[in-house]
C-alpha cells in the first residue's frame, strides 16, 4: 500500500496539523509495515507554473494534436504530478485552513494534477473520476470552531471543497479530522489537539 503524505503547513514541527498527521502515519504504520509513504512538502517542493505554453499542450492533448517539444516539456512538468498523485492508494492531506478554505499552494497543487485523462475523463454521459476505490485522510486545523451548529459552519469552504475537488476525480472515502478551535484559550488548544491526536489513532486502526 502506497501512501502520499501532501504537507500544506510551512510551519513544520511546530505546525499543529502536521502534528496530528504525524500521530496518524506512525499507528498507520505500526498496523501496516510495509506501507510505503511519499512525502510531498508542498512548501518546499518548486511546483510548476501553470504558464501559456502548458495550458497550450493541455488543449492539443484534449483535441489529440501534436506538440513541439518546448509545449511537451512544459505539459510533462505538469502531468508527473498528476501521475505520483494517481499512482497512491491512500492520501494524508495537512491542510491548515486559511481564510475560510486552503493554502495557496495546496489550490496550485490541486490545479496541476487535476487533469484530464489521468484524475478524471470525459464520457458520453458525462465525467468519470478515475481516482475511484483509493482513501483519503484530510488532516485540519482552525483558530475558530467551525463544527455544524457553532454559528462558524457557514464559513467552512475548506471541508466543502476538497470534497468537492476530490470527488470530481473519483475519491468518495474522504474522512476529515478537524483540530478545532486553535486560537481560543490555551487549554482548549490543548485538549482538543490531544482529542484530534486520538482520533487520527483510532482512524488509522481501522483502515
Amino acid at each position: 500500500m502506497k501512501l502520499l503524505n501532501i504537507i500544506s503547513s510551512p510551519r513544520g514541527d511546530k505546525s499543529r496539523t502536521i502534528s496530528v498527521a504525524n500521530e496518524f502515519l506512525k499507528a498507520l504504520k505500526a498496523k501496516h509495515p510495509g506501507l510505503e509513504i511519499q512525502n510531498l512538502d508542498l512548501f518546499k517542493t518548486k511546483l510548476p507554473e501553470v504558464l501559456g505554453s502548458a495550458v497550450d499542450a493541455k488543449y492539443a492533448k484534449l483535441r489529440g494534436e501534436e506538440v513541439n517539444d518546448e509545449v511537451q516539456k512544459s505539459w510533462d512538468e505538469i502531468i508527473k504530478y498528476s501521475n505520483e498523485f494517481i499512482s497512491a492508494d491512500i492520501y494524508l492531506v495537512s491542510a491548515p485552513m486559511w481564510n475560510f478554505s486552503i493554502s495557496y499552494n495546496l489550490k496550485q497543487y490541486i490545479d496541476i494534477i487535476m487533469q484530464a485523462g489521468v484524475l478524471f475523463s470525459f464520457t458520453a454521459t458525462g465525467v468519470v473520476g478515475l481516482a475511484k476505490n483509493k482513501k483519503m485522510i484530510c488532516v485540519t486545523s482552525r483558530g475558530n470552531n467551525y463544527s455544524k451548529g457553532s454559528g462558524m459552519e457557514q464559513f467552512d469552504f475548506q471541508e466543502s471543497y476538497l470534497r468537492a475537488i476530490f470527488g470530481f476525480a473519483g475519491i468518495t472515502d474522504i474522512r476529515f479530522i478537524h483540530a478545532q478551535p486553535m486560537d481560543y484559550d490555551p487549554e482548549i488548544t490543548k485538549v482538543s489537539l490531544s482529542a484530534s491526536m486520538e482520533d487520527a489513532k483510532k482512524l488509522a486502526s481501522a483502515i
